[in-house]
């Protein structure tokens, strides 16, 4: 039994051996910092430890500014934080540089007119505007619409960086060109409480950001393509709810335009 014992002992250091230090950390420290985001930058954290300090007018959209902001840490500050200093990473090998930064400009310029219309047809399901904008006051008032989009941004740099950044640039150098799928997994997984059309896009998503994020050689293209897409798709559901018209064909466009600036 003891030389059995041994000889596991010795096949399990063999084997810890031939790990890739980095890539087991990236992997297992981009789970770490999704469940300290749920703990400690969730809303319901922030309305049980720190609305008390703020006016209650202001707790809902700065609940959500936590979230987002926290997501900002534990998505972006952190793991760039990690791979430069524990891992003596260049910018430029994880993502933080410009790269193909004139591909990217015309994918994303040729990108966004279609955005504006899958958000338009989406926008009008039911389902669509019960979820978007998330923080339901945004809806009925364009100054905590700003805000809340403003501080949006925080979260879109924090998420993006942690699978199309930290995770793909960080086990790159393991996987190849699996990493674009081994991003994907995880990033899709956290859509399981979206409306379902939405939850199977992210497959597809999270694939393509991560394939184009991969052939940019920069994770910022990601950041203004996938913001987009949510305020888009805020925008539209806000002026739905607000003008009340529904339909997706040009006429609908016309008269929900006309409510909205008639109004």
């Amino acid at each position: 039994m003891k030389d059995r014992l041994r000889q596991e002992g010795q096949r399990l250091q063999t084997a810890l051996r031939t790990l890739d230090r980095q890539t087991v950390f990236v992997l297992m420290m981009a789970i770490v910092l999704v469940i300290l985001q749920h703990a400690v930058g969730s809303r319901r954290f922030f309305r049980m430890e720190l609305a008390p300090l703020f006016p209650d007018a202001w707790r809902g959209v700065l609940a959500w500014g936590w979230w987002f902001g926290t997501q900002g840490i534990t998505g972006f500050v952190l793991p760039v934080l990690a791979l430069v200093f524990l891992f003596r990473r260049r910018p430029s090998e994880i993502g933080l540089g410009a790269g193909d930064w004139k591909l990217a400009s015309v994918l994303a310029l040729l990108y966004l007119p279609l955005v504006a219309i899958g958000t338009w047809v989406l926008s009008d399901s039911l389902e669509f505007q019960a979820q978007y904008p998330h923080y339901q006051p945004a809806a009925l008032d364009w100054r905590f619409f700003l805000i809340y989009e403003a501080l949006f941004l925080f979260y879109w740099i924090g998420w993006e960086y942690l699978w199309r950044g930290f995770v793909l640039f960080g086990t790159a150098h393991t996987f190849g060109l699996y990493a674009i799928f081994v991003q994907t997994v995880p990033f899709a997984l956290l859509h399981l409480d979206k409306p379902l059309p939405e939850a199977l896009l992210s497959i597809i998503g999270g694939v393509a950001l991560g394939a184009l994020v991969w052939r940019c050689r920069s994770f910022w293209i990601a950041v203004p393509i996938h913001a987009a897409q949510m305020l888009i798709l805020d925008f539209w559901c806000t002026l739905r709810i607000r003008t009340g018209v529904s339909g997706i064909d040009p006429a609908a466009l016309v008269d929900l335009l006309q409510a909205w600036l008639g109004g």
